[in-house]
């Protein structure tokens, strides 16, 4: 096997254990075992924080598992690459749940949320094509993006429908807040035209 390849047998075990267990408690052993594999397999590739590290990756990767309609609008694109991700999450929830309590309550899964938030946030503007230049500045798209994907993901942890619907509902509020937010700082920083008449605020 390929490194790349013991590290998803890995992954893929670690979600099948914490389906019943909790994702902290963990061991390398016993991941291997699940996985089919020795623990001697993993020496030199990765050991359980290297798998934990890569588990948003394996997310992420579900949002370039389809292509994108280029015609559609952008939030469109942005609403369909997310929502790949929340059903790659789906196909192993007891497992990605047991992952997440164990991400937003130890101090190393805090640290790995918050560099990981980035890196979904730019991948998801790569994977809908808006990764280009654009007027609103790069650090303000993926504060939004993040806070987006975020509240999006609460609502997948609750989520009772089969079609993700409160999922679906409230990515979309979301960016719809970020499609008239950017709108407005675009705006703000467009000259008025000749004909035009210059309103000042109060």
């Amino acid at each position: 096997m390929t490194q790349d390849e013991i590290i998803e047998a890995g992954i893929k075990a670690a979600f099948k254990l914490a389906e019943t267990g909790k994702w902290g408690d963990l061991t390398l052993a016993q991941i291997a075992e699940e996985a089919g594999l020795t623990l001697n397999d993993f020496h030199g590739v990765a050991d359980k924080d290297d798998l934990s590290a890569r588990v948003e990756k394996v997310f992420d990767a579900g949002m370039s598992s389809e292509p994108v309609d280029a015609d559609e609008t952008a939030r469109t694109r942005l609403f369909d690459v997310i929502m790949l991700r929340f059903e790659t999450m789906e196909d192993v929830r007891d497992g990605a749940m047991s992952y997440l309590r164990w991400r937003d309550r130890s101090i190393d899964g805090l640290a790995l949320r918050l560099k990981a938030r980035a890196q979904t946030a730019k991948w998801s503007l790569a994977c809908a094509g808006l990764d280009g230049s654009s007027s609103i500045p790069r650090g303000v798209q993926l504060a939004a993006l993040g806070w987006a994907i975020s509240q999006a993901e609460r609502a997948w942890r609750q989520e009772t429908s089969a079609d993700l619907s409160r999922t679906m509902a409230a990515l979309d509020a979301e960016l719809i807040k970020i499609e008239e937010r950017a709108a407005w700082i675009k705006n703000r920083g467009r000259k008025p035209k000749p004909d035009e008449p210059v309103t000042e605020e109060a």
